[in-house]
């Protein structure tokens, strides 16, 4: 009976198990700048930084703003407040679900590296664009804020995860 379950109960186990240990070291991470610091972590902060370049880069005023004390950045369009970006903006807990499934999936060390790079770009690189274009809504379109904050960009950045998964087990886990 064992032999029947055990690819299953191996995959879980391993999926739980990378998706913990991720999850311990990135609150590891985020505890002295949420609890101790009361700043944005660095990624969050360096997130919506790139976000505001884009921006910048296709014609607004765009910049963020660190205030003492608060543990996220105020996005800034054309001089007028849009948005704030704080440590759920940055798309890491989707990464690491994304990780956690590939690795339960894994299939040779450099195999698995490599794509979970890739992956990871792909993810942080659409999540820049998702900030941006939420933050264009937010100052912009204030009545469809709500359906693409909870509901159209969830969907885009949970849906590439999905397609990437499919991409992984149908091209690469079972290869040799």
């Amino acid at each position: 009976m064992w032999k029947e379950f055990k690819p299953i109960v191996l995959f879980i186990a391993k999926f739980f198990l990378v998706y913990i240990v991720l999850t311990v070291i990135y609150s590891w991470y985020l505890q002295p700048y949420l609890y101790e610091q009361n700043i944005t972590d660095p990624i969050t902060s360096w997130m919506a930084d790139v976000s505001a370049s884009l921006m910048r880069a296709v014609g607004f005023d765009a910049y963020t703003v660190q205030v003492e004390g608060e543990t996220h950045k105020r996005f800034f369009l054309n001089g007028s407040f849009a948005s704030l970006v704080n440590e759920g903006c940055n798309a890491l807990s989707v990464v690491i679900i994304f990780i956690s499934f590939i690795v339960a999936f894994s299939n040779g060390i450099l195999r698995t590296l490599s794509y979970v790079l890739g992956g990871l770009v792909l993810l942080l690189v659409t999540n820049i664009f998702r900030i941006s274009l939420l933050t264009y809504i937010y100052r912009h379109l204030p009545e469809y804020s709500k359906s693409a904050h909870d509901y159209l960009f969830p969907a885009i950045i949970y849906g590439m995860v999905v397609v990437l998964w499919f991409i992984w087990v149908n091209k690469f886990a079972f290869k040799k």
